[in-house]
Parts: structure tokens; sequence; C-alpha cells
């Protein structure tokens, strides 16, 4: 669905949805209570209660929840360039909306998240790599609604799908690059001091991966916040989260198995790795 960077790596085979099911099982089982109960990081404990805890959504989220629906009911089809990770229901060019929508949007659930992490870390700048049809760019750019929310999408039709439903909802903070996240990231990390918050949901291989990470590095603070989607999507995505906790400017992580979110907090003098349900 996103066009990065095409490193032709064939062994990136990602996990079947049984294999899914049995690494989520695991997760659920070694994972900190969901409530906040038995964590001692002040920090943590404070950003479990108040963001993933956090009652809010957007103000217009029924409006953004019918237009997901809409998609998950649209049969039609359309032309996809597609250099990624690929799909787990299909490779080929020609893709139904429908399929695209059910199997690339984040559940409202973890959109939601978004946007409260939005409004309680208030980045002075959004970076959404991988923009799909739009639906969780809504709720980044709702929670960011003085500023402007950046978002990549490979696929031009896809792209133009996006920019059709941003105006449908008349969000007018929300601007979308078309294009290789291999030219647009650097372009986009020249225009800033440093980076806010950031959400990876372009590629699914190791190596794009990690590249988006060491370019991000560059121009990360102690208030940065980077999200790594699907960290259990494959044994490369595996990998990439595993070298990403470990990176000397790594002083946090967040595990909620369906996203990875770091830290850079000078006040962690240790590492710290929490693995939290959700």
């Amino acid at each position: 669905m996103h066009l990065t960077l095409n490193v032709g790596n064939e062994n990136n085979t990602m996990h079947s949805t049984l294999t899914l099911a049995f690494k989520y099982f695991n997760y659920y089982l070694k994972a900190s209570n969901g409530k906040g109960h038995g964590i001692h990081s002040p920090f943590v404990y404070q950003w479990v209660r108040e963001v993933l805890n956090g009652p809010s959504s957007p103000p217009n989220v029924k409006e953004v929840e019918a237009l997901r629906q809409h998609l998950r009911n649209d049969t039609s089809s359309i032309e996809v360039l597609d250099l990624g990770a690929g799909s787990r229901q299909s490779n080929f060019k020609t893709r139904r909306v429908d399929v695209i929508a059910k199997s690339a949007l984040k559940p409202s659930k973890i959109a939601a998240l978004l946007y409260r992490m939005v409004g309680y870390h208030k980045p002075h700048s959004i970076l959404e790599m991988g923009t799909s049809f739009g639906i969780t760019s809504c709720y980044l750019a709702a929670g960011h609604s003085q500023g402007k929310l950046v978002t990549m999408e490979g696929a031009p039709v896809i792209a133009q799908i996006a920019q059709d439903n941003f105006k449908l909802l008349d969000y007018k903070n929300i601007e979308i690059r078309q294009g290789d996240f291999a030219q647009l990231l650097p372009a986009f990390l020249n225009e800033i001091e440093s980076v806010g918050l950031v959400y990876i949901d372009g590629n699914h291989q190791y190596l794009p991966t990690l590249k988006y990470f060491h370019a991000l590095l560059e121009k990360v603070n102690e208030q940065s916040v980077l999200i790594i989607d699907d960290i259990y999507w494959s044994s490369e995505m595996e990998q990439a989260w595993s070298e990403i906790k470990n990176h000397p400017k790594v002083t946090l992580t967040i595990d909620l198995f369906f996203i990875g979110i770091v830290f850079f907090r000078n006040e962690n003098k240790q590492k710290e790795h929490f693995v939290i349900r959700y």
C-alpha cells in the first residue's frame, strides 16, 4: 500500500494469523496491568492512567468512524502502487477499497490512543508515515488542531482518496505529501528544528524501518516521541523493534503489541522497557 524504500527483501514474510495470535497470547501473559498497577515509573504510571486509559476521542469521531465504515463497504477497485512490505490480503496492483480498508486501517481503539497521545505530549510537529485512506490522520490532526499534521503516502490513488476524505471532513490542518519516503523524509527533516511526534506506519521491513529511525534520530530531543506500528508483524519487524529499543539514545519504550512507543527522556538514567496490556 505504501511506496517506500524498495530494498527487494524477499525474506520479510509476515507472520500468519495463527502465529500472531500465539504471540499476542504470550504478550498478554507477560504484560503489566493496563490500569497502571505495579508500574513503578512515575512517568509511565501517569501516562498509563491519563493516556492509555483516557476517555477522550476527537469531537467529530462519529463522522470519522462513519467514513471508516463507508470505506469498509466500498467494493470498487483501484490501481495501487505498492513497493512496501505488501499486504496480508493481496499483492496485486488492482485491489478493492474494502479489502484495503479492512486490512490497513488501524482500529478506532488505537486511533483514539494516538489522538490522546497528541493531546498529552503536545508535540510542536506531527509526522505520519503512511496515510492510507486518512482515518488515523484525522485522529492525529484533531489532537493537534492548532498546528499542522504532515502525512506521507506512497500510492498516488490512495493519497488522492485520503485528500478527498480530508476535504469531506473539513480537516484544514493536514498536508499530504505523496511519494517515496526515502525522498520525502529527508526533505521534511530539513524543514524542522527537532522531531515532535512521528507515527511510522509506512513500511514493514527491517532495513527501511531502521533507516527511518536513524534519520529521525538526527533531530530528536527529550520531548520527541516515535511510534512504530506493527512491531510483531514479522520476524524482521521484531528484529527492528529490538534494535530500536537497544539504541543508546533510547531511554524508555512501551510495548502495546500493536504499536511500540519510543522516548528519549533525559531523566531516565537507565533504560526502561515496559510491556503493557491494551
